[in-house]
């Protein structure tokens, strides 16, 4: 018997919707809210390394993700000169097993809606447009009060709501997400035919100028700066602003900003950073994904941390039968280590942007794949 019979999910994520399902798969009862009005809303693209792709699997979505987005199994490395010369070709470890691929590009809002397809066909209740705004909890269970006039008690309340998690703030957790003095631009956009994996330019007048193929017709591109205030940009402004950083970068490049002509496919952030001391739990809430720890993109692991925390915390509440010290004790010496050593590869990352540093790009490589290819 399961250790909860009732879960409320915040957050329609990577962790909310997994956790969601494998919950529901083995017949526990699932709430699920999101703040959000739809998966419309939920990001532009992402990179999914094989650690990732594991985790999809076991979640019954595979085949809708590798129809929905591309697969490669190689990196490129390329020069801010005229000619966006390929410098290295780096072999991708397959970090989810040999039958998966070593990682996928698809847009984050068709992964959204299949997560979220997939979480309604196992019987979980979504609500978009609604988060939680009373929680009251016991030794035995939490009474929660939700925005849209809800209210119900569940065994378990799990935050996955993000980096800035309302349900944190709920707890009254004080947690700093801190700058990591990095900017990123993304745009989403059609794929040019010589764009069939991810390339990395370092270099030039940004640390790295970046794409990704999302799908067979479209790709997302990036391009990391020293963190600055750009709010005061309007859409058009900040298209153009993308536009003049990528002039110094060719290749296939060149093709991408040809079709840089629509401003609200432009977003702008910071790389941003946190982890949250252990334990990640309040009595009976518990915080996973973002909402626990984030990183910067430098090594592209967010997504699957978000996964491996909904793997893990879903193993132990359905081999289980209580939700006790015991419980949480176990969740903590799976998941804290491994996150926080993520999350400071990442920053570490970052950290040799700033200080231009180079480094030795096989040495990187090989210590990302040390930290991703041991299951969660």
């Amino acid at each position: 018997m399961p250790a909860v019979n009732s879960v409320l999910v915040v957050g329609a994520g990577l962790a909310g919707t997994a956790t969601a399902i494998r919950l529901a798969e083995a017949g526990v009862a699932v709430d699920l809210v999101e703040i959000k009005p739809d998966t419309r809303a939920l990001g532009s693209g992402i990179t999914l390394q094989g650690n990732a792709l594991r985790e999809l699997r076991t979640l019954g979505v595979w085949e809708q993700v590798q129809a929905s987005g591309y697969a490669f199994d190689v990196t490129g490395i390329r020069a801010p000169d005229p000619a966006g010369t390929v410098v290295a070709e780096i072999p991708d470890a397959k970090t989810g097993g040999p039958d998966l691929p070593a990682a996928l590009g698809m847009s984050r809002p068709e992964l959204a809606r299949i997560l979220v397809d997939r979480a309604a066909e196992v019987g979980v209740k979504l609500r978009f447009g609604a988060t939680h705004t009373e929680l009251r909890q016991d030794a035995d269970g939490v009474d929660v009060t939700t925005s849209d006039g809800g209210t119900g008690r569940y065994d378990l309340v799990v935050g996955a709501d993000g980096v800035r998690s309302w349900t944190r703030r709920a707890l009254g957790i004080d947690l700093e997400t801190t700058s990591v003095g990095m900017g990123i631009w993304r745009v989403f956009g059609p794929r040019p035919a010589s764009v069939t994996r991810t390339d990395l330019f370092y270099g030039g007048p940004s640390f790295i100028a970046g794409y990704c193929p999302t799908g067979e017709e479209t790709l997302y591109a990036y391009i990391v700066e020293p963190a600055q205030d750009r709010s005061t940009l309007t859409p058009e402004q900040q298209l153009a602003t993308m536009r003049e950083l990528s002039q110094a970068y060719h290749g296939p490049w060149d093709e991408i900003r040809g079709t840089l002509t629509d401003p609200s496919r432009v977003n702008y952030t910071w790389f941003e950073t946190h982890v949250l001391p252990a334990p990640w739990n309040r009595g009976r809430v518990v915080l996973i994904g973002d909402a626990a720890h984030t990183c910067p993109p430098t090594i592209a692991q967010g997504g699957a941390q978000a996964l491996e925390d909904a793997y893990a915390l879903t193993d132990l509440l359905l081999s289980r039968d209580a939700v006790d010290d015991g419980l949480w004790n176990a969740f903590t010496a799976r998941r804290f280590e491994r996150a926080k050593t993520v999350v400071d590869a990442s920053n570490q990352v970052a950290q040799w942007q700033l200080d231009h540093v180079q480094g030795d790009i096989h040495a990187l490589m090989r210590t990302i794949t040390q930290l991703t290819s041991q299951p969660a």
